[in-house]
């Protein structure tokens, strides 16, 4: 997963003429997913976001504190954009993942973000739609970072975890549905 993460004092999304989500002092993140992404990315990221020392403390020292520090929002908005290659002048986003899986990892991002620190501090814009997003950039500041590449282990190991996911869930889907009988 890849995000460019912005200082701001202030930050909202449109789509259309509709407010979608707005936040005082925090972080705007656009949010990119590749086709090689998984939940160990969705851990990894939600970390460095929650974590990252973008700001002075008290006394004035810079990149000293965290948006947990501060207990300051954070506003994401998913960005295919950002896995781009170009192709002669035009761009290409194959490198991209598409459709209900890039949805459900970047809602996971968000879940995982509300449950390591505040429900109401985690804002988002609309997944897939034209947004507008306004900023007013602090400093400014803007950081690219990009989850590291995984090994091949611990891919099978997720692989694994998740066809155990699985598995239990259907055996809880045929216990419920024979206590339904």
């Amino acid at each position: 997963m890849k995000a460019i993460i912005q200082r701001v004092t202030s930050a909202k999304v449109t789509v259309g003429e509709d407010l979608i989500s707005s936040i005082g002092k925090g972080l705007c993140v656009l949010v990119g997913i590749s086709n090689e992404d998984n939940a160990n990315d969705v851990d990894w990221l939600a970390k460095k976001l929650l974590n990252i020392r973008l700001f002075e403390d008290p006394a004035g020292k810079r990149w000293s504190q965290s948006v947990l520090d501060q207990k300051l929002e954070i506003l994401c908005i998913s960005q295919f954009t950002l896995y781009n290659r170009m192709k002669g002048n035009k761009p290409d986003f194959s490198k991209a993942m598409q459709g209900t899986e890039a949805q459900s990892l970047y809602s996971s991002l968000l879940q995982k973000l509300a449950a390591q620190y505040e429900l109401g501090k985690i804002k988002d814009g609309k997944f897939g739609a034209l947004m507008q997003v306004h900023i007013q950039n602090d400093g400014p500041v803007t950081i690219e970072i990009e989850s590291p590449p995984q090994s091949q282990q611990e891919l099978d190991k997720l692989k694994r975890a998740n066809e155990h996911k699985a598995k239990s869930k259907k055996g809880c889907e045929a216990v419920r549905e024979g206590e339904g009988q």
